[in-house]
């Protein structure tokens, strides 16, 4: 009997705004069978810092993340901001 655990990466998608949200799936195996699963959700938003992300999501996220995407985003971010204390 041989008990498992892994964590994967199973979904990736970029938003319009180059926000990347990804979910990792965890499961439970016994012997090749699966005996629980369960997800994590997370995001990353245009340049913020990815350190403990996992690979195959820091890999889109330096091709997504162009300068243009980059500064669009931040002043989107400003122009809300601006927006909410006026």
């Amino acid at each position: 009997m041989s008990i498992t655990k892994t964590t994967t990466v199973d979904q990736i998608t970029v938003t319009e705004n180059g926000t990347i949200l990804y979910r990792e799936a965890t499961r439970i195996m016994e012997d090749g069978v699966q005996l629980s699963q369960t997800y994590h959700r997370s995001s990353k938003y245009p340049a913020q810092d990815l350190t403990g992300v996992p690979a195959n999501v820091v890999a889109i996220c330096n091709t997504v993340w162009t300068a243009e995407v980059v500064a669009a985003y931040q002043a989107a971010q400003a122009a809300a901001e601006a927006a909410r204390n006026a």
